[in-house]
């Protein structure tokens, strides 16, 4: 087993194919020669009863002689039942039978015997039979001997064919297999070459393609398909890191700004109005470090699963009572109870998002809509305000994407609000959209229903 493990992959299955053909060989020839011997045997044996019939025939028609005709290399004698020798051919001893009492016994039981042909001075050994002959009150025994010589020679010579055969088709087999092996792991080799340079560094390195439709190709198809995603995740984590810093970099570079004013021209500075803004700076900043936090929680592959029945009109009402002095006039229309199975506190930041970005674009009202419909509920959040054009409608759910008018600093969005409520609400199950107002943008929350089918396998989306 040590050395096994040494060999490689084609060396190990070549050798196990080579083993069980060796074996199916050995077998199958085995049983040839065994069937061939037989058939030797049962021809021997049945040309030896015929020479008895014959002699039998002679002995009932009363026309034996003394010598009996001869049958070619066969012995044969005619024993009576006291075991006297009637008549025997020239080879044979007239006086004693060719055969012990016990074998003689065995003959006129109908089996056949072998005897060493020492006894009658011949080479090898003899087959000898018995036929009955002679009427009921004179039983008499037609013993007939003929020699195994060319039988077992005949079977030497199958037992050498086979046993030569067998060991020229097994290595034949085993170099047959060396090579369609070797070739059917070519690929394989290929791909571990291609995977060999893989830097992981990006690009469009990919592993090489087999060609053919087999499952080597397939599966080097789904290997690049898994390095395509691995990219472009990779890249998407790129971008993000590079995303975050940038907008890490603008509330530092202000706060910097306001601190280093305030240290090196005290005079010139307000103490007040400076705590001010870089409180505001500092407000800033956790914002957005918050919002990174949720996604990367919504990144996690095991989702924390808290989940309960959620009335989306009770939890409307009370994302819409929380926001202090909103610049637009804030109205629910919601005339029956929505219930979903989520988590509570995500679907408020989702709703908390979707209406700060209704009220920060709105120019006087915003109109927030729940309605529960088979197996559905859906919370739509609307604005009058400049709306959401055609070609953005996709982009806007990108992480660290604001539009032309919402990129300055007193927008007070970082560009994650968008991205994190449409992720949740993606782990629960849901869709969401946007799409015109006429005027402003109309974004549309689609849930399960707390009766219909639940989503992530049974248990809702994570907590975030």
């Amino acid at each position: 087993m040590r050395l096994l493990r040494r060999l490689g992959l084609r060396a190990r299955v070549t050798l196990a194919t080579t083993v069980v053909a060796a074996a199916g060989l050995a077998v199958a020839g085995v049983l040839m020669v065994v069937a061939l011997e037989r058939a030797l045997l049962g021809a021997l044996d049945d040309t030896a009863h015929g020479h008895g019939r014959d002699i039998a025939a002679l002995v009932e028609s009363d026309q034996v002689t003394n010598p009996l005709p001869s049958f070619g290399a066969a012995v044969a004698q005619v024993v009576d039942a006291q075991g006297r020798v009637r008549a025997s051919t020239p080879g044979g001893d007239r006086l004693t039978p060719i055969v012990t009492e016990d074998d003689l016994d065995a003959l006129r039981a109908g089996e056949a015997v072998n005897l060493d042909g020492g006894r009658l001075g011949m080479p090898g050994q003899l087959r000898v039979v018995g036929e009955p002959a002679g009427p009921p009150g004179d039983p008499q025994t037609v013993v007939v001997a003929v020699p195994l010589t060319e039988h077992q020679r005949s079977v030497q010579f199958a037992a050498i064919g086979v046993v030569g055969g067998g060991a020229g088709l097994t290595a034949a087999l085993g170099l047959l297999s060396w090579v369609v092996i070797g070739r059917a792991l070519r690929p394989v080799d290929e791909l571990r070459a291609g995977a060999d340079i893989i830097t992981g560094g990006g690009g469009e390195q990919r592993l090489p393609v087999p060609s053919g439709d087999d499952e080597l190709t397939r599966l080097a198809v789904t290997l690049n398909d898994m390095l395509g995603r691995l990219d472009a995740a990779s890249e998407r984590q790129r971008a993000f890191v590079a995303d975050a810093a940038h907008e890490l970099r603008s509330p530092i570079t202000a706060l910097q700004t306001e601190l280093e004013v305030a240290l090196h021209h005290p005079e010139a500075a307000d103490p007040s109005e400076t705590a001010q803004d870089a409180l505001a700076e500092v407000t800033r900043m956790a914002r957005l470090v918050d919002d990174l936090l949720v996604l990367a929680h919504l990144d996690d592959p095991r989702p924390v699963r808290q989940a309960e029945v959620v009335d989306l009109h009770e939890l409307v009402d009370d994302v819409v009572g929380a926001i202090p002095e909103p610049r637009a006039g804030l109205v629910v229309d919601a005339p029956e109870p929505a219930r979903t199975t989520a988590h509570r506190d995500s679907l408020r930041r989702v709703l908390r998002n979707l209406v700060d970005n209704a009220v920060r674009h709105a120019r006087q009202q915003v109109t927030v809509t729940v309605r529960a419909e088979t197996g559905t509920v859906t919370v739509a959040v609307a604005d009058d305000g400049p709306g959401v054009p055609e070609a953005d409608r996709e982009r806007i759910f990108e992480r660290f994407t604001r539009l032309d008018d919402a990129r300055g600093r007193d927008a007070g969005g970082t560009g994650l609000g968008l991205a994190i409520a449409r992720e949740i609400v993606h782990a629960h199950g849901g869709t969401l959209t946007v799409d015109d107002a006429a005027p402003g943008a109309r974004f549309v929350v689609r849930l399960p229903a707390a009766d219909s089918t639940e989503p992530y396998g049974g248990g809702p989306g994570p907590s975030v």
